[in-house]
């Protein structure tokens, strides 16, 4: 397991959202963002990979952008948010941050799990 993870939860259906492409990034001294890893959540939600072996977690602000659009579209479904962009600050390397995603149509909420 990475120092980040996430996982994504379908509130309409009471299931995981599988299938949801999720972009990790960083965002540089100088104000860029840049993509560190990307996954797509498997079958119970998760991605326990978005940073890829051997890069390195430092502190600094990072974001998750999770493709909803597409999770949707490929339900047979419409949305209001095409994407979700979660940013937060890590400020201790040695911890793990989990940033769980609760989902549906029209509405998102996140916060800080464990």
């Amino acid at each position: 397991m990475t120092g980040i993870t996430t996982h994504v939860l379908d509130l309409v259906l009471g299931r995981p959202a599988v299938d949801l492409p999720v972009v990790l990034e960083r965002q540089d001294d100088d104000g860029a963002w840049r993509p560190l890893g990307s996954a797509t959540t498997d079958g119970n939600g998760r991605c326990a990979n978005l940073l890829p072996a051997g890069a390195p977690f430092v502190a600094g602000i990072y974001k998750l952008v999770f493709d909803t659009g597409r999770y949707f579209r490929a339900a047979n479904s419409d949305t209001f948010y095409p994407r979700v962009t979660v940013e937060f600050t890590v400020e201790d390397e040695k911890q793990h941050y989990h940033v769980p995603l609760l989902l549906n149509r029209f509405g998102y909420t996140t916060y800080r799990g464990s």
